[in-house]
């Protein structure tokens, strides 16, 4: 007879899947990984399957959560599940080459145009082709041309205390928008997330972009410290849930999962039970109390 296990250790679940956020969930925002948290999800992984799912691209995760993130979590989902991972093997990009098995991405096809205008154009095509707006392409172009030139010239009137550079950064499936802008210090960046809760500028800038450029089936939602997104609707984080079918019982950890914030969707779902956390060391507790203390 096999001997039984250890106290407060169970047999790894496997139709059970601990899915995390990254920022405020597993990191400080911005902030590499720290060794606790490492050697804790090393141990949790004999309890339960480990993902993560992050808005931002897939070089910005492994610059927090190290160059050993997917050996650490079997499902590794950047920009909200628009390009997937399991064990380190890409299994899906939001599109697919017309006529062929190859995945495209935003930067692959742009290389070096940089103009606005291949931006625009890509991801009106990218929109196109899951036909999620329910417009032709000129259309599209003209519109998402529309919300970026507003955007800008919303940030240019805005009166905050410090601006910066790369107001707009266009990802593979989504456009980031920060009316501080990208290029700001760590410093920078701690000091306008706190003018931020005081001033509400990016709850009031989604507020009118939402209300401006409403007959498009798009969502904005904010996230990490500086900035919103916008995308097609059923492109947030849930879109990760489409390669996860085989789990019975996902929990979702995140930390902006009130309304409009770019955890919400994925943790109201009928497929996950969520979970709203305040910082890693949030994460750790509930996670131990949840996983490990049986």
């Amino acid at each position: 007879m096999a001997a039984p296990p250890a106290l407060g250790r169970r047999k790894r679940e496997a139709a059970v899947l601990a899915l995390f956020d990254v920022d405020d969930t597993l990191t400080a925002p911005r902030k590499a990984v720290t060794p606790e948290m490492l050697e804790f999800m090393k141990q949790l992984r004999q309890h339960v399957t480990l993902g993560v799912v992050g808005g931002s691209d897939l070089l910005k995760i492994t610059e927090q959560l190290g160059e050993s993130v997917f050996t650490d979590y079997e499902h590794v989902f950047s920009e909200n599940g628009l390009v997937a991972h399991k064990n380190g093997k890409l299994i899906g990009a939001q599109v697919r080459l017309l006529g062929t098995t190859s995945y495209i991405s935003l930067k692959s096809f742009l290389l070096e145009k940089t103009s606005s205008r291949y931006c625009v154009h890509f991801l009106a095509l990218l929109l196109s082709i899951y036909k999620a707006l329910g417009l032709a392409d000129d259309e599209m172009l003209h519109s998402v041309q529309e919300i970026i030139n507003f955007a800008l010239r919303y940030i240019a009137d805005l009166d905050i205390p410090i601006k910066r550079g790369t107001f707009i950064e266009v990802r593979n499936g989504m456009i980031n928008v920060s009316p501080i802008g990208r290029n700001c210090s760590q410093e920078e960046r701690d000091e306008f997330e706190k003018y931020d809760k005081v001033h509400s500028i990016r709850p009031k800038m989604v507020s009118i972009l939402r209300e401006k450029f409403a007959y498009l089936n798009l969502t904005f939602s904010i996230g990490g410290q500086i900035s919103f997104d916008f995308f097609p609707q059923g492109w947030d984080k849930t879109y990760c849930l489409k390669y996860l079918e085989e789990f019975q019982e996902i929990h979702f950890f995140g930390d902006k999962t009130y309304k409009g914030g770019n955890d919400y969707e994925i943790f109201v779902s009928d497929r996950t039970v969520g979970h709203t956390v305040t910082s890693p060391v949030d994460t750790l507790q509930q996670c131990r109390s949840l996983f490990m203390s049986k």
